[in-house]
């Protein structure tokens, strides 16, 4: 009997905001523990919370570009559990009415398919503090640095049916909050993490399977090898007899497999009632319609426009608008080679200048080149100044700070062989060198055209113009 996997997730987007959400404490990250939690962010008595206007709105902002409905009028409730690192005891979020309403994403598959994933709504909140235990030998230590940060927490349909969509989408919302402005979207420090609800049902059937709520997933590789064991988890315990239970279980990256934490809470067991302190939360339409003015070029736009203006596949597209950062690296670099070069500059993007950033853990805004140094050093391949393969090897230089493409050609003499004349007098000894070579590539063996072309340019040092190479020896074998 097949099973069909339903995937619901709630992403957790940590705002771009410098101060919290009720409070004016920073949240820079990184501080020595418990230096940036103030009186309102442990609530303590005689304190009161004041929103960030910040706040809202960057979630108004994010309902916009999922073409969510903003919520007039919205409310914040206090939800009630009793954990060390909630010292109020409540966690000041939203529930029956969110700032954000139905919404939805369209994603792409990896083999072109395109679906809708439905957003049921997006709603501001406050993060908690933090356990620590790695330095305290048989107790937990509490940094209470992130209580208070702003959170918006965007929750899904269950529409997605397999761990690839729900990477997709996790991808897609992680890009689009980048673009916004409103997330900086560092998983590794916690800005941008998810929750992924998982059952799973015989195919055919409406009824939902019992679900479990797989915690603090910060990673897409996380996301996707949990929800895989997840799956195959449910799978054997219900043809084995048993029953799922709904549960929280947290992923072991170390075993690649999820494991029991809590059991799964209700609605009610938080004992949701609005907040006394907070008055609700009225938006007008001038303050939707200035931040819909705000908005950027987003994604999907961008990339339908780099495929119609530069003539780009779908998927060079696509890949060059993964971020922001990127597209405009890449618009840049455009800029400073004539029209009609796009594709070249998308190459080197996404191969020569990808490939070192990941090589040496670099984002692309730290990039040694610069989008206008690598433009200048393309500019150098369309005038025939130097090769493509010759030019890999200016960019390296050029990565390690040994000046722009024109300094280090002149400096290494690299400039590219063009003249007919010298071309041909390396190509005719070439051809005296390796006459067993030239009987067969006469006597039909075309294979061993490459091997000329390559003699030719080892003995030049790589900087024959390689299709004067190709022509010439077209002509004399």
């Amino acid at each position: 009997m097949e099973w069909e996997t339903v995937i619901g997730l709630e992403i957790h987007a940590q705002l771009s905001t410098r101060s919290k959400i009720f409070s004016g404490a920073s949240t820079a990250y990184g501080a020595e523990p418990n230096t940036q939690a103030c009186a309102v962010d442990l609530g303590l008595p005689g304190v009161l919370p004041v929103l960030n206007e910040k706040a809202v709105a960057m979630a108004v902002k994010l309902g916009l570009a999922i073409d969510a409905q903003i919520t007039p009028r919205s409310v914040f409730a206090r939800k009630n559990y009793f954990y060390p690192d909630l010292p109020k005891g409540y966690q000041i979020s939203q529930y029956e009415l969110p700032v954000v309403g139905r919404g939805h994403l369209e994603i792409e598959l990896e083999d072109g398919e395109t679906r809708t994933i439905g957003v049921t709504r997006a709603h501001l909140e406050e993060d908690a503090g933090k356990s620590l235990h790695e330095d305290f030998h048989g107790m937990t230590g509490i940094d209470l640095n992130r209580a208070g940060t702003p959170l918006l927490e965007i929750v899904s349909e269950p529409d997605m049916r397999s761990a690839r969509e729900a990477v997709a989408y996790m991808k897609k919302m992680h890009s689009l909050v980048r673009y916004l402005g409103i997330c900086d979207g560092n998983m590794q420090e916690g800005s941008f993490r998810c929750d992924a609800n998982v059952s799973v049902r015989r195919r055919g059937t409406e009824k939902f399977g019992t679900r479990t709520e797989i915690k603090n997933l910060n990673s897409f590789r996380f996301l996707e090898k949990a929800i895989e064991f997840e799956v195959e988890r449910q799978i054997d315990v219900l043809e084995g007899g048993g029953a799922v239970v709904q549960e929280t279980r947290l992923f072991d990256p170390d075993k690649g497999e999820t494991r029991s934490m809590r059991s799964k809470e209700e609605a009610n067991d938080y004992r949701y009632f609005p907040d006394p302190d907070l008055l609700p939360l009225d938006i007008d339409s001038t303050f939707i319609e200035q931040i819909r003015a705000e908005l950027p070029e987003l994604p999907d736009e961008k990339k339908h426009r780099f495929m119609t203006h530069y003539g780009l596949s779908a998927y060079d597209a696509a890949t060059l608008t993964t971020s922001r950062d990127m597209a405009d690296y890449f618009e840049a670099v455009v800029e400073q080679v004539d029209a009609g070069q796009a594709k070249m500059a998308a190459n080197w993007v996404m191969g020569e200048l990808s490939g070192a950033l990941n090589r040496d853990g670099r984002e692309i805004g730290n990039s040694p080149v610069s989008a206008q140094a690598l433009g200048g050093l393309l500019a150098r391949i369309q005038d025939n100044t130097i090769s493509g393969k010759i030019a890999k090897e200016v960019f390296e230089a050029m990565w390690a700070g040994e000046g722009d493409a024109d300094t280090v050609i002149e400096a290494k003499g690299l400039k590219q062989i063009t003249d007919t004349g010298a071309i041909e007098q390396v190509i005719d000894q070439v051809i005296a060198d390796n006459p067993k070579q030239l009987e067969q590539y006469r006597s039909g063996k075309d294979k061993l055209f490459g091997f000329f072309v390559g003699q030719v340019m080892k003995q030049t040092g790589g900087k024959a113009n390689p299709a004067q190479v190709n022509e010439l020896l077209k002509k004399k074998l």
